[in-house]
């Protein structure tokens, strides 16, 4: 349980917000019931470094109207958007490059206003240059989408991917010298003359969904370098209360094929129709939990004696995802892993370079290939 009569003794002093306040009268309606709200997992003192970060918030004012009123906020939350893509730092390094016969700059080519524009639709399992179609078998597909002129008759492939591969987009590094965890987490749109038609018909799907002119093709390219500029990092998880259809959404992924979704929607507004005959179903990953709590960022974690047990316990817990292990400490990390998910039922996600502690239900963790209809249809 967690000391009331010291919080509320902090409280009556008036060293805590009107936030605090709130919160307080919150955590007395918890303790008065049966503990089986989905957070529950807050009374149980094996969280005490979870406790610590929210009081640490609560008394310094860190934890504002804005992260809580009356227990409830507005969910998803939004992703953040960027004045501009940062500079890459030299310690994160791709497996594959990213992007090798694209444009440097990100140009996309211009089309005559009256050029007409096929649009197809591409998708292929993760990963199928190197593992072919195994990665499909279990519906976790890469999206992308393709162009053809009919005045020039040129293919092109369009798609958003990570920069550095999935795994450093999923979890970050612990470098002894830097305090805090260090991401590697930006993704970016590519665009490259040519459509690998064996890449995409081999084992997942090329066909054509709309026709566009090319002064709409243009309108669109504009957009593709505004939202590539604003929007830079890429996010694994779709975070959900539960799996039903109406559960709330605690958090939206931000990948492959939420770019191909955006495409498809601003094309839709420019006057595109399309047209499909198949099913167009798109991989989603879902995390499970009860009301995520905000923790803090970088700046108010890492290096501030008052969340060391926080800073330690976020740092312990990606300790089981880091890269370049040994069998016997993949072994070992992989058991951690099962005891903070399904154990503990308690994990930290980074979204909007944040923290946020999710108390965790089950399933815990699924994915999904759900159909998700193309604008209009």
């Amino acid at each position: 349980m967690i000391g009331l009569p010291l919080v509320h003794m902090l409280v009556s002093r008036s060293l805590v917000t009107g936030v605090t306040r709130k919160f307080i009268k919150w955590v007395d309606e918890q303790q008065k019931s049966e503990f089986t709200s989905e957070f529950s997992c807050l009374f149980d003192m094996k969280y005490a470094p979870f406790y610590s970060c929210v009081f640490s918030l609560l008394a310094s004012g860190h934890l504002t109207e804005s992260y809580l009123t009356d227990g409830k906020r507005t969910w998803p939350v939004p992703y953040r958007r960027f004045d501009r893509r940062p500079d890459v730092d030299p310690f994160c390094q791709a497996l594959y490059p990213f992007c090798p016969t694209g444009d440097r700059d990100g140009r996309i080519p211009y089309m005559r206003d009256s050029d007409v524009i096929s649009v197809f639709r591409l998708q292929a399992p993760v990963w199928e240059f190197k593992y072919g179609d195994l990665l499909g078998k279990f519906h976790i597909m890469h999206d992308a989408i393709g162009f053809q002129s009919s005045e020039t008759g040129k293919n092109y492939t369009m798609e958003w991917y990570e920069l550095f591969q999935l795994g450093n987009c999923t979890f970050p590094h612990l470098r002894p010298d830097v305090s805090a965890p260090f991401w590697c987490n930006q993704g970016a749109a590519c665009f490259f003359e040519g459509i690998d038609e064996l890449h995409w018909k081999q084992n997942g799907t090329l066909e054509k969904v709309a026709e566009i002119t090319g002064e709409q093709f243009n309108d669109m390219a504009r957009w593709v370098q505004e939202d590539n500029k604003t929007g830079i990092y890429y996010e694994t998880w779709t975070v959900r209360s539960n799996p039903s259809v109406n559960s709330t959404v605690w958090f939206e992924s931000y990948d492959c094929s939420q770019f191909v979704h955006r495409t498809y929607r601003k094309l839709s507004e420019l006057g595109a129709t399309f047209r499909t005959k198949s099913q167009t179903n798109y991989t989603r990953i879902y995390l499970y939990s009860g009301e995520p709590i905000y923790l803090g960022d970088d700046s108010s974690i890492f290096g501030q004696p008052s969340m060391k047990s926080l800073a330690l316990d976020i740092r312990n817990f990606y300790h089981a995802f880091q890269p370049h292990q040994s069998i016997v400490d993949s072994i070992m990390s992989i058991i951690e892993a099962y005891e903070k998910l399904v154990l503990e039922k308690s994990i930290y996600l980074y979204y909007n370079f944040q923290y946020w502690h999710l108390p965790m239900k089950p399933p815990y963790v699924q994915i999904t290939y759900e159909e998700i209809p193309l604008p209009g249809l």
